[in-house]
């Protein structure tokens, strides 16, 4: 005798009770409400379009550390007379442990019977197999932060130009280098000075982006290059990228168009351990005037 949808929705029904009963407490069992109603209204009325697919999900407890694993469960209209789809998964498996976990949980459903119910011993073998590959997981974790050191470069550029004035040029260079989280500078006036530091393609890409489409008298004066194990961050010179001003020599009108005090921008220089960028971006030695 063929078996009906309605005899398969009711065992489907009677397994999440058993469920709910196996796991009572808060959190356990992540299962929407709303499609146990659809149903048993499609049970009740035994007529119109077929119910959503129940569809939940069991936090399962491994282990003496009671690691969680994650059995996410959908289950055809058919089901127990046709497979469910299960997938384990947990934070504490690597992508390959965890395919390998499901892999033998596909396996060992396709050795049951058709038309058993199959969700609690699914639970039980998750939790009775899951415990080698989270040891493996967590071995392969351990060698990795020992044997594998990564490498970051911090890339700086020195850059120069005739003069840096105009508001919509000064607002597009500090955009983008709060977009691609570079610090350093930007000195304002004639001429005008630039530093940005950060990653070496963020660093690159400001350069391209600032210069396009056509500015003439711009040059990169200047780039550094220091390797470290640990982050970037603990060698940049500059916390953020500052807007840097100095009081102008002489009044040049409305334009603004003025020469900066180089002994001031020579002094910020010396304070960001950066004294011997003035020779290479002005082609004369910095001194200080004395006070």
């Amino acid at each position: 005798m063929a078996v009906t949808v309605k005899e398969c929705l009711e065992l489907q029904l009677l397994e999440v009770e058993m469920l709910l009963s196996m796991f009572p407490k808060e959190g356990e069992i992540n299962l929407d409400e709303d499609a146990v109603s659809s149903v048993q209204h499609y049970l009740r009325n035994n007529d119109g379009a077929l119910p959503p697919q129940l569809e939940y999900s069991i936090a399962v407890d491994v282990g003496e550390a009671r690691v969680k694993v994650e059995l996410q469960v959908l289950l055809p209209h058919m089901y127990p007379h046709v497979s469910p789809q299960l997938f384990a998964r947990s934070n504490a498996l690597h992508r390959q442990q965890q395919l390998q976990l499901n892999t033998g949980l596909a396996s060992h459903i396709s050795s049951l019977d058709s038309g058993e119910l199959c969700i609690c011993g699914a639970v039980q073998w998750v939790k009775d197999h899951s415990l080698p590959y989270l040891e493996n997981s967590k071995i392969s974790s351990e060698s990795a932060s020992k044997e594998v050191v990564v490498k970051e470069t911090l890339h700086r550029m020195w850059i120069y130009s005739h003069h840096i004035y105009r508001q919509e040029l000064r607002k597009k260079i500090f955009d983008c280098a709060r977009k691609l989280n570079l610090t350093g500078f930007c000195l304002t006036g004639k001429p005008g000075v630039m530093c940005v530091e950060g990653l070496q393609e963020n660093c690159e890409e400001f350069w391209r982006v600032i210069r396009y489409p056509n500015w003439k008298h711009i040059s990169c004066k200047h780039v550094e290059n220091i390797e470290t194990e640990g982050s970037i961050d603990n060698l940049r010179l500059f916390r953020a990228f500052e807007d840097l001003q100095f009081q102008a020599h002489g009044d040049y009108g409305l334009r603004n168009d003025y020469h900066m005090d180089l002994g001031q921008f020579l002094e910020f220089l010396k304070q960001h351990q950066s004294g011997h960028i003035f020779q290479i971006l002005f082609g004369v030695e910095g001194k200080l005037s004395d006070k």
